[in-house]
Parts: structure tokens; sequence; C-alpha cells
């Protein structure tokens, strides 16, 4: 899979409670809220179980974003390491 590959299970995961899951989470539940006001609904009384479904899958894309974001600066990490250690000459001590 492109988009969450093999290399991934190899990190640890991150917390549940993350910035990309609460944000996520807080930004479905809106969008029920806009749901319900634009057509013309009780705005938060209205379709619980929908503000429930949109928090949660807000919730759960906010997750594996997380997931996605850290392999991808892990691979960045690696990455730049490897290169250092092969070119050890252009990245010599500031006192020699």
């Amino acid at each position: 899979m492109v988009f969450l590959p093999d290399e991934l299970r190899s990190l640890p995961p991150p917390p549940l409670v993350n910035r990309c899951s609460v944000w996520l989470g807080f930004v479905g539940w809106v969008t029920a809220m806009l749901d319900n006001s634009f057509n013309k609904r009780p705005v938060l009384r209205a379709g619980i179980h929908r503000q429930l479904l949109y928090t949660t899958v807000g919730w759960f894309v906010g997750y594996y974003l997380m997931k996605r974001t850290e392999y991808v600066y892990a691979k960045v990490d690696r990455e730049l390491l490897d290169y250092v250690r092969r070119h050890p000459e252009d990245f010599k001590a500031a006192g020699t």
C-alpha cells in the first residue's frame, strides 16, 4: 500500500490522542453541526449519531495521518544520517 507502507510497522505507534486526531475529530463534529444548520434542523440536538460518526471518522483519519507523517520524518532522518555517514569529509568538527 502506498499510503501506509510495510516499513511503518517497525516504528512505534503515535499516541491515540495527538494533535491531528483532536483537530480532525473537531472538524468532523463541526461538519455535523454545519450539516444540521444547512438542513434547518436543531444544531445540537438533531443527528447525534451523525455527530458521533463524523467525529470518529475525523479522529481516525487524523491518527493515520499522524502515522504517515511520522513515517515520512523517519525516512528523511534515515536518509540524512546515511548521507552523513557516507560523506564524513563534508561534516568535520568545528574545532578542527
